[in-house]
Formats: C-alpha cells, structure tokens, sequence
C-alpha cells in the first residue's frame, strides 16, 4: 500500500512539473468557445510535441508546420477610407500561416480553405508528417490538428506550446502572411 501511494505522490509531482496537473480532459468534439485557456495534454490521433522535440522536427525538413492563430478582423465601425493595416504576425521559420481554421464551427468557405491548403501543401499525402501550433493555451491548434485527422491525415502533430514555447526557448521567429 505504501509503495502505491508513494507511485501516486511520483505521477502527480511528474504531472505538475510537466503542467499536465491542471490539463483539461480530452473533450470528444471541437471547442467551441473559449479558445484561450487550458489545453488537454493529448489529442487521441495526434502525436503532442514539447519545443525540443518540434525544433528537431523543424531541422530535420520534412515536417509541414501549420500555425492557425486567428487573424484580427477588420473593425467594422472603421469610417469610410480609413486605411486597415493588418497586425504583423511572426510564426516559426518555414511555417505556413492558415488563420481563422483552428475555430470549432468553420464556415463552408473556411473549411475549403482549410482541405484545399492542406491537400496544396502535402502534395495530397496523407501521411505527409504536419505539425499544428498556435500560442500557449490555445484550442486553436487542437481543433485544426482534430480536423486533419478527421480528413484523413495519419501522421498529425500537435505543438500546445505554439510560438511562446518557440520564442521562449530563444528560437527565432519570422514575419509570415496568410497562406492565400
């Protein structure tokens, strides 16, 4: 009994030193509100990567990384002529940036965006190995890599530490636009 308690005490020390201790459950379908917060520390299907393991991932070349950070809209208040930059956004080298897909409920039109972008970019390989990431924190990336898998995708990575993992680690980030 006490050799139990003593494993218990180990995996909950190792699950909090690995910030697996406040992680969510795995739900069953997409999230649908309240993107940034915490994530569950699995997607079934998917392969989760920590920022040493995506950093290999990333030398080694054959890996499509795909960031899904939403795009900020267009405020519609905005006065007629009034000149919309959008914000820059930095991603991981090599990266290719698919705003707006990592939503629970896409849109028709971002759901064609999504496959047709996936299909351009792994060649229509389904076991092309692709990473999906975003921020820390956000469900963004877990849905699209959900997404893939159920688009018959077979070699899925998810990156939950997304560009703060990246950046925090002193790895360099780049200016990307959206994939058009």
């Amino acid at each position: 009994m006490r050799s139990l308690a003593r494993a218990a005490v180990i995996l909950l020390a190792l699950q909090t030193a690995n910030g697996f201790a406040d992680a969510p459950p795995e739900p069953d379908g997409y999230r649908m509100d309240d993107y940034r917060s915490p994530t569950p520390a699995s997607l079934k299907g998917a392969k989760p990567v920590d920022t040493q393991e995506a950093a290999a991932l990333s030398r080694e070349g054959s890996f499509v990384f795909i960031d899904v950070l939403p795009r900020p809209p267009r405020p519609p208040n905005l006065p007629p002529g009034t000149v919309w930059h959008d914000a820059p956004h930095d991603s991981l080298p090599g990266a290719i940036w698919l705003p707006n897909t990592g939503y629970g409920a896409l849109s028709a039109e971002a759901e064609a965006y999504f496959r047709r972008v996936l299909r351009t970019v792994t060649r229509a390989d389904p076991d092309k190995p692709i990473v999906f990431f975003c921020r820390r924190d956000c469900w963004m990336s877990w849905n699209a890599a959900k997404r893939a898998l159920e688009n018959g995708y077979h070699r899925v990575y998810w990156y939950p530490d997304g560009t703060d993992g990246w950046s925090e680690a002193g790895l360099p980030l780049q200016p990307v636009e959206p994939e058009p």
